[in-house]
């Protein structure tokens, strides 16, 4: 989630306001600064964690793993005051993802028992995390919901759409990566996205695939 109140929804004006007082409540909480280098896990998968963590810029992932070694890769984030932990921080249950810094970054850690505590006393500030946490499960519920009814090429030419639209989701810009996002090998995503480049749809670019024209994926996605 992000620490800033999302663009829309019917509290937005509310929790401007309540903007300051939130972020000075963040920032009573926090135990310290830490910064990660690249590779390094910022949260891990199974454990129980005491903490949140606050990324004011850069670039981390999110994947799940199973004992089998199969990983999910649901993509990276470049963060604007993003917040990883806050389900965990409700729920009192073990991390489901693990957080990957990609680019070197400081997180602020925030101490769980202490923000709980601010809570209870100013509980108008929990309006934050229950707007965030709604819009965030309809937009993981929009991709989930794709991914289960669409083929392969469709979900990466939706994904462009997306990310170019408004999510701050974005690919992992590495092909094994990429077919491990779409819960796919990596055979079978180059031959959606081969589909894709032969239509004029999307380009292969050397950074991952790009929109190669913008009214060919409009109208393949019947937008």
């Amino acid at each position: 989630m992000q620490q800033q109140p999302y663009p829309l929804g019917r509290f937005h004006a509310e929790l401007a306001k309540l903007e300051p007082r939130f972020a000075a409540a963040l920032e009573a909480c926090t135990l310290f600064l830490r910064r990660y280098l690249p590779g390094e896990s910022i949260m891990r998968q199974g454990e129980l964690s005491e903490q949140l963590y606050l990324v004011g810029a850069g670039r981390v992932s999110l994947n799940s793993a199973v004992h089998s070694g199969r990983i999910f890769q649901l993509g990276e984030i470049e963060c604007h005051s993003q917040i990883f932990g806050e389900m965990e921080f409700f729920s009192a249950t073990p991390v489901q993802w693990n957080v990957v810094a990609e680019t070197e970054l400081d997180a602020q850690v925030i101490c769980a028992h202490k923000l709980a505590q601010c809570l209870l006393t100013e509980p108008e500030l929990t309006l934050f995390f229950a707007a965030a946490l709604a819009s965030d499960y309809l937009d993981t519920l929009e991709i989930t919901t794709s991914r289960l009814l669409h083929p392969i090429a469709y979900n990466i030419a939706y994904e462009l759409w997306r990310e170019r639209q408004r999510t701050p989701m974005l690919g992992s810009r590495k092909r094994a990566h990429e077919a491990a996002r779409f819960g796919t090998t990596e055979r079978v995503y180059r031959r959606a996205l081969k589909e894709l480049v032969e239509q004029g749809i999307v380009a292969d670019g050397s950074d991952g695939p790009v929109i190669a024209d913008l009214a060919r994926l409009r109208t393949y996605l019947d937008l």
